[in-house]
């Protein structure tokens, strides 16, 4: 309808066409250029000019001004109005030859031509609108009659009769302005979807800047870490080779040391008979003049020495330090896992404590992070998903792929456990505390001492804790889950390996004080 009116203005009074190339009198009408010029000739030869269409007069002929506002009014309109012929909306009167319609009256449900317009009524009754086929839709369903109103208590357009019917009493409004409220509804979320697209591309630009920046870093950082692993593994190639060499060397050395002590075996042998034989000499003078006597009665030779080494290869296996080289393996084999945990797990999960499950003895905090062992019971209703028997909590989030960490701040309480178990641990009875399960595998922490704990089985730890935060890592695909204890550096406590079936929730558990979540962005 508003698109008509606006066709109406457009149109000169001369031809009763949208005005092509406007030009403005003095008076302030406007024509077409050709219509006007065409018009004034006419009127040239009699003597004197005048408005066409207020009769303004004029002495001489009057100048043609250019109206550019109006042309671009006109051009706008043309190109926002939908291909006629496209539209399949044709005149009803023109039987002969289909035009396209420009213009449908819903009172007389019919659509016209520019030509049928200018001699059809234009009385109130007879609305106007845009072309349409579906003229029905625009009248009431149960009156027939054109729909004028909008009900704001129904959320639907109306006819004049619906006003003192079933729509009686309510608020009304024109429909014009009901569209233009909706309208300026509309515009509201539109400018927020506009400043949300703009931020989106601002944050896709600036990602796609650090994209290109990270790629440029990988290159030489690519060049870097694999010059670093190449020298890495010829050390440990050099390593492997010196080890295997010492091993295999340890046996040789007490094979060389056992010839050694043969060839003395059997110097000491010649040495027993030719002292044997002397001493079987009848002759005196013989026996006096035999000269390496001396050297027959050196017993001590060499024995201090073959002392040594025979203890030597007896009690430390040819001195290969093997407790040492293992150390050491075990310490690389630790920072490797570390640097590993650290390069593909980029950010902490964003754990949200689930107040469903938490035991009625828990009181959590507003932001869900913080889970305190209170004496008064929480008034929470009882539920098959809430524990019972021990004061436990689950995280709202489970895990099923990828890898993740949290961090607990544990420095609130020195009775606690903490850990991830499957949605189907028990809410109930003796099993359904963390660690004492085939469900759940967790850290337990009782005065100074750590133990961690699956199926009833407790191992305890070697060290004690040294902060107050400790980090729970999982790995769903490898099925690890680990503990480590956040001192600088950080200390990696224990591994757990098995076949996860379910998906994974944090879990807690306080005895007496407070626990908090430290956490920041999930890494998928």
């Amino acid at each position: 309808m508003a698109s008509a009116n606006l066709r109406a203005e457009l149109e000169c009074s001369v031809c009763l066409n949208i005005y092509t190339d406007p030009v403005m009198l003095r008076c302030g009408h406007n024509f077409c250029r050709v219509c006007i010029d065409r018009v004034l000739d006419t009127q040239g030869g009699s003597g004197g000019y005048s408005c066409p269409e207020c009769r303004e007069k004029f002495p001489d002929r009057p100048a043609l001004h250019r109206n550019i506002t109006l042309r671009n009014i006109v051009e706008n309109f043309l190109s926002a109005q939908p291909d006629r012929e496209e539209s399949g909306v044709f005149c009803t009167h023109c039987v002969d030859y289909p035009i396209p319609a420009v213009i449908s009256c819903l009172h007389c449900e019919v659509s016209m031509c520019d030509k049928h317009l200018r001699v059809h009524k234009k009385s109130p009754e007879h609305v106007l609108c845009d072309p349409t086929l579906s003229m029905e839709s625009r009248k009431c369903s149960v009156h027939k009659k054109i729909l004028e109103y909008y009900c704001t208590e129904d959320d639907s357009c109306v006819c004049k009769f619906c006003m003192i019917g079933g729509h009686k009493g309510h608020e009304m409004e024109s429909l014009d302005e009901a569209s233009e409220k909706k309208k300026e509804t509309l515009r509201n979320v539109l400018q927020k979807l506009l400043t949300k697209r703009e931020e989106t591309e601002e944050r896709v630009q600036s990602l796609q800047e650090h994209r290109r920046k990270v790629e440029e870093e990988a290159a030489g950082d690519t060049e870097r870490v694999t010059v670093l692993f190449i020298d890495l593994r010829r050390r440990l190639e050099d390593l492997e080779k010196r080890i295997l060499r010492e091993i295999s060397g340890r046996a040789e050395r007490i094979s060389i040391s056992i010839r050694d002590l043969e060839i003395k075996k059997e110097e000491l042998s010649r040495k027993l008979r030719h002292i044997e034989e002397l001493c079987n000499m009848t002759d005196p003078l013989t026996v006096l003049q035999e000269s390496d006597t001396g050297d027959l009665c050196d017993t001590e030779d060499g024995d201090n020495e073959d002392r040594e080494r025979h203890e030597k290869l007896l009690h430390d296996g040819g001195g290969l330090d093997v407790d040492g080289i293992s150390h050491t393996l075990h310490t690389l084999s630790d920072i490797i896992t570390e640097v590993n945990v650290s390069f593909y797990i980029q950010g902490a999960a964003d754990i949200l404590l689930d107040g469903n499950t938490a035991n009625n003895k828990l009181h959590i905090s507003d932001d869900r992070k913080t889970v305190s062992r209170s004496d008064r019971k929480q008034n929470r209703p009882e539920t098959p998903e809430r524990f019972q028997d021990y004061s436990q909590v689950l995280s709202s989030r489970s895990f099923s792929s990828g890898r993740h960490y949290w961090e607990v701040d544990v420095g609130g309480s020195d009775r606690w456990r903490v850990g991830m178990c499957y949605p189907s641990i028990e809410r109930r009875g003796g099993k359904s505390l963390i660690g004492d399960n085939k469900k759940s595998w967790g850290l337990d922490r009782s005065g100074n001492q750590y133990e961690v704990i699956h199926d009833t089985k407790q191992i305890l730890l070697p060290t004690n804790p040294s902060s107050n935060r400790v980090r729970i890592d999982l790995d769903y695909e490898v099925g690890q889950i680990s503990f480590y204890d956040l001192c600088d550096p950080i200390r990696h406590l224990h591994t757990f390996t098995t076949t996860f079936t379910e998906p994974l929730h944090a879990v807690l558990w306080v005895y007496r004080g407070c626990i908090k979540i430290c956490g920041g962005k999930l890494e998928i």
